[in-house]
């Protein structure tokens, strides 16, 4: 049996160790055929690769060894029960934005003393439920939040831990839409308003700064915004303990990117080597949040083809995954990989591969070289992150199912939705 790697692995991974290969021409996760895969859970469907997943963690973990770190997985790319299963059981922290992200982490067994809860909105309610759950600290991103945070844990007789998130004004050189690291953006404090909000923290008692952080963006494909960022954090944290403030580590983001089509990837070793000494000189934790980094590559989109259509010039593959069930094409013009589950040599012929939903913008592809008909099966690659967590049931689809496979067994870990799941909470009027 000849195997032969589908998607590179995007932390620089020999291509041995890739978790999808052709064998015998038809692709495969793992061990099991995707053939298989459509024929018992349909399609359109995820499929995440258990062996893909522990070692892009344990890339990352191994990487930032030499140093006192955590790996903090962001469950924004994918909040999958059985995905944050398989980084608990490897040990990983997790970054989360939301209540509901920190519910799904404590429902697949993370430990909430390794949950650092970041996003710029946080409710009275989702300050109150971290409190309670004792996580390991909040990434403050106002001087709002910081007063709320400490009107919550004075209520309930508790101290909250702090991470002072800055905004350190570096363009990590990324999509609009992923930027998160300039003045422009809604994230963040102002670095140069750190100091007195740490002041204020100290003044309230109820908080303790013990941490500072930064975001500047996703899909970085260079290490340099990311030592800049870390660089004028180094800076501020000298200023805070010469104020007396007890800062205990350094969360220096995530955002590494993975190779969608001919990027260059740094590999984990790169970004360790860009940071890790620096911050372990001032006898800091290190702290880092890589998200998409370790799922993307784990994950395909399984699809069927329903129809070849042509219209004038333009050749068109109509399946029956859409913009719906992946949403990076349409929002952000976003390229994945897209190759039949059966081998075959390159088409001259060119398709826009496209879904069944009612909008111009519903394409999961455009103008790419594939020999395909109706009936064909599809794998749409690197959709591990971002892919089903954004779905929606847009035109009253059904969310698709999602597989893991673990060697030669492939588990249904979120079945296919039924169209009544879609309005089952709805009431018409009296």
């Amino acid at each position: 049996m000849t195997a032969r790697p589908f998607i590179p692995a995007p932390l620089g991974g020999a291509a041995s160790s890739d978790p999808f290969t052709y064998r015998d021409g038809v692709l495969h996760a793992e061990e099991i055929s995707l053939h298989e895969i459509a024929n018992r859970f349909g399609t359109p469907c995820y499929v995440y690769s258990r062996a893909g997943l522990e070692a892009r963690w344990t890339d990352f973990d191994r990487a930032f060894a030499e140093h006192e770190h955590l790996i903090c997985f962001a469950v924004k790319a994918n909040g999958n029960l059985a995905v944050l299963d398989v980084l608990a059981r490897l040990g990983s922290g997790f970054d989360i934005v939301s209540g509901g992200e920190l519910a799904r982490v404590q429902a697949a067994g993370g430990r909430t003393d390794r949950v650092i809860f970041s996003g710029c909105g946080k409710s009275r309610e989702e300050l109150r439920l971290a409190l309670e759950a004792g996580i390991r600290c909040f990434n403050v991103e106002s001087s709002g939040e910081l007063e709320r945070l400490a009107e919550t844990a004075a209520a309930l007789g508790v101290r909250a831990p702090v991470s002072l998130r800055v905004n350190p004004d570096i363009d990590a050189r990324t999509h609009p839409y992923i930027a998160t690291g300039l003045k422009e953006n809604k994230f963040g404090i102002p670095i140069e308003e750190a100091r007195a909000l740490a002041a204020r923290g100290r003044a309230l008692g109820s908080v303790e700064v013990v941490g500072i952080g930064a975001h500047i963006g996703s899909q970085q494909t260079s290490t340099g915004p990311f030592r800049d960022s870390v660089q004028r954090m180094l800076a501020l944290a000298d200023r805070l303990r010469a104020d007396g403030v007890p800062l205990r580590f350094l969360n220096a983001g995530g955002g590494m990117g993975v190779r969608y089509r001919d990027e260059t990837a740094p590999e984990a070793t790169e970004f360790a080597a860009a940071v890790g000494d620096r911050v372990a000189a001032r006898g800091l934790e290190l702290l880092v949040e890589p998200g998409r980094a370790l799922v993307a590559g784990a994950g395909v989109l399984l699809t069927r083809v329903e129809y070849r259509k042509r219209n004038g010039a333009r050749d068109f593959a109509i399946c029956d995954a859409a913009m719906n069930d992946l949403l990076r094409p349409a929002l952000y013009d976003a390229w994945h990989d897209v190759i039949g589950v059966e081998e075959r040599a390159p088409s001259e012929s060119v398709v826009d591969v496209v879904g069944p939903v009612c909008e111009s913008g519903d394409f999961l592809a455009r103008q790419r070289p594939l020999a395909v008909d109706a009936g064909d099966l599809l794998a749409v690659g690197n959709a591990g992150a971002y892919g089903f967590v954004m779905s929606s049931n847009y035109n009253a689809r059904p969310r698709a199912a999602e597989v893991m496979v673990d060697g030669g067994r492939a588990h249904l870990v979120r079945p296919r939705e039924r169209i009544g799941d879609l309005f089952s909470s709805e009431s018409r009027l009296p």
